[in-house]
């Protein structure tokens, strides 16, 4: 069962929100965050990305920068522009897009749910990018950014959140990428009860977002419980950062491949190969969206096709085996195209498909690219499948958006 527990966040004053508000570290790059911030010296960018206080080219790995974030995060807290509310509280964070808003429960997650299984992951993580977080977790001394949960739905809880931003909110603003994002904070304490009560029955969380954060913070929690020789386990540092959204209201959009080369062959052997596992119809040069799981959208030589795999091609009662990332990296990227590593192979990339399908066709008119494969995405009820199994998505399989603002709360460890 889920154990959570209400904190002391540390935050903007209403006055500095979009000013400090930022997209998460991993979404962008160094130069892509020192242009952002550009002329904003309260951007939280200079306590996640502190690369960007020195000159472009610094290695973000660099001691000196873990060193800036700690005297950028205290400097912003020496200024006001970060303070820290008097009791302790949940949260909500609400995020809007397309005109669709979902509501988040801002609480502490526990470390040991982690380390046992309840709260249950979906990807691999890399141990270079854990270290990477686990050192700026370590020199704060805070989780700055939050992670991304999803719980199973529960009644109680939405009442208990549709009765609180009945209210004003505390943070209300438009972002430049155009997505809302409203903050409210749980302030009656008979609420702040239910909602750890609540948690307490609920059996697994799930992952949604931030798997390389969530084990950061995680075994830096863990670190510090080993080194304290009173460790007890209700220290603040046994809990890390977490906004909880009901699975339902939670939007996985299409997470879409482009590969360089045809691995040696023509368009036509390409498309040969092809058939031999997939019913194949030209849609000419307008854009084509796959309607359907099992159904595929190819870009190449300036006409977009429809791919539909052929029944018997995939492992309808294998949770991995039906996923479409499974049968388009099986039947296409590895047994035609040779892509065996879908995590280091430099023959193929990534595009989140918030950049819509007019990005891969781009891609590949340019010449940098010669096809591009668009997939229908993955549902939460097979997310939440696999993870109970047991069973770990293949890379890049889920693009969640809108993406958690960074900023908007922050945990201290102590």
């Amino acid at each position: 069962m889920a154990k959570i527990k209400p904190f002391k966040g540390i935050r903007p004053p209403k006055e500095f929100i979009e000013e400090v508000a930022s997209r998460p570290y991993d979404v962008l790059n160094s130069e892509e965050a020192r242009n952002e911030a550009e002329g904003n010296e309260k951007s939280l960018y200079h306590i996640i990305k502190p690369e960007i206080d020195f000159a472009p080219g610094t290695d973000e790995h660099d001691p000196k920068v873990y060193e800036k974030a700690i005297e950028n995060f205290n400097h912003f807290q020496e200024k006001g522009w970060l303070k820290q509310d008097d009791e302790e509280h949940y949260y909500i964070y609400a995020q809007t897009m397309n005109d669709r808003t979902q509501y988040g429960l801002v609480v502490c997650a526990n470390v040991e749910d982690y380390m046992n299984g309840v709260i249950k992951k979906h990807e691999l993580t890399r141990r270079d990018k854990e270290e990477d977080r686990m050192k700026h977790v370590r020199i704060n001394n805070a989780n700055i950014e939050p992670v991304f949960f999803a719980y199973p739905d529960n009644e109680e809880l939405d009442q208990i959140v549709s009765r609180t931003v009945s209210g004003p909110a505390e943070y209300d603003f438009t972002a430049s990428d155009g997505f809302g994002h409203h903050f409210w904070v749980i302030d009656n304490r008979q609420d702040i009860e239910r909602i750890t009560e609540i948690f307490a029955k609920i059996p697994y969380l799930y992952i949604a977002d931030g798997h390389h954060r969530t084990a950061a913070a995680a075994l830096v929690g863990a670190e510090k419980a080993k080194q304290n020789p009173t460790h007890r386990g209700d220290e603040e540092y046994n809990y890390f950062l977490a906004v909880c959204f009901p699975g339902s209201q939670l939007n996985i959009i299409d997470y879409n491949r482009v590969v360089k080369d045809l691995n040696g062959l023509t368009e036509d052997e390409f498309l040969k190969k092809l058939s031999k596992h997939f019913d194949i119809e030209d849609k000419g040069e307008k854009i084509y969206k796959p309607a359907t799981l099992h159904n595929f959208a190819l870009y190449l030589g300036k006409h977009w096709y429809s791919l539909t795999a052929k029944p018997g091609t995939y492992k309808e009662n294998d949770p991995i085996g039906v996923l479409d990332v499974t049968i388009s990296s099986d039947l296409i990227l590895r047994d035609i195209l040779g892509i065996t590593d879908l995590r280091s192979d430099k023959r193929i990339d990534f595009v989140g498909g918030i950049r819509g399908l007019e990005e891969l066709q781009k891609r590949v008119d340019s010449g940098e690219m010669k096809i591009a494969l668009a997939l229908y995405p993955v549902s939460m009820k097979q997310l939440m499948d696999i993870a109970d199994t047991g069973n770990i998505m293949p890379p890049k399989t889920t693009w969640f958006e809108p993406k958690l603002r960074s900023g908007l709360v922050i945990h201290k460890l102590d």
